[in-house]
């Protein structure tokens, strides 16, 4: 009960927050120097705020759907033999660092949103590709046993079966993405990208610790939030599913 409740006026704390800055400036005023401004104004936080969470909402969103296709198709028959590839291709979001995919991308896409979304579903898709294929893969015998005698075919099996028992264990990946984006995501801003790293990158430059405890704190709660987002829709999955 109490964690529920400091979750609920943590959420309430960022929505008041980000609708008027302006009334916690005496909140952020001791931690600025020589009359530097105490709330980060050049850009509304509250559209940079829903810019950052649409950026990794769509680079989740990519990275979960490329992963279970892949899960599922190295998991049939035929496509078994290709794990080992899709493993080393899923590997590779997380062996190179963000900085480097954006490092390389921004020649080919330019600067702005594309080059980060672009590192942050790299990044995204080991989690939700191991998670997937440990749910495709981790049925217990007698449901494998009841699918064969009831006469399913793959594809009745996958969807009947498979797939709604496997949801717990995608959910959990989704939520690992989607946290790591979320804090990942604020690199964007170096290539012009509208994340809340341009708050933090403004204070860095102007040795404003306000403005960086600013965009810390929005990225904190609002990762606090998603992964207890996630947790509860993974509880409910498992519920749904009797495995809990």
């Amino acid at each position: 009960m109490t964690g529920r409740i400091l979750l609920a006026a943590s959420g309430l704390f960022l929505l008041a927050f980000l609708i008027s800055p302006a009334s916690f400036a005496p909140l952020f005023q001791p931690f600025t120097r020589n009359g530097a401004p105490a709330i980060y104004t050049q850009t509304s936080l509250l559209s940079l705020t829903l810019s950052h969470l649409a950026i990794v909402a769509a680079a989740v969103a990519g990275s979960t759907i490329v992963g279970l296709v892949l899960a599922i198709l190295v998991t049939r028959r035929t496509g078994r033999e290709f794990l080992p590839l899709a493993r080393t291709v899923t590997a590779v979001g997380q062996t190179l660092p963000p900085v480097a995919v954006l490092a390389l991308a921004v020649p080919v896409m330019g600067f702005g949103t594309g080059p980060t979304l672009v590192a942050l579903f790299l990044y995204g898709l080991l989690p939700v590709f191991e998670n997937a294929l440990a749910g495709l893969t981790g049925q217990p015998p007698a449901v494998t046993e009841a699918a064969r005698g009831m006469g399913l075919t793959p594809g009745q099996r996958l969807r009947q079966i498979d797939l709604p028992l496997s949801l717990p264990l995608l959910l959990a990946g989704m939520r690992l993405t989607a946290v790591i984006s979320l804090g990942t995501a604020t690199i964007g801003s170096t290539v012009a990208a509208r994340t809340l790293g341009e708050v933090i990158i403004a204070g860095l430059l102007s040795s404003n610790t306000a403005f960086v405890l600013q965009g810390a704190l929005v990225v904190g709660i609002l990762a606090v939030l998603i992964h207890h987002g996630f947790q509860a829709l993974e509880t409910r999955a498992r519920q749904r599913t009797g495995l809990d």
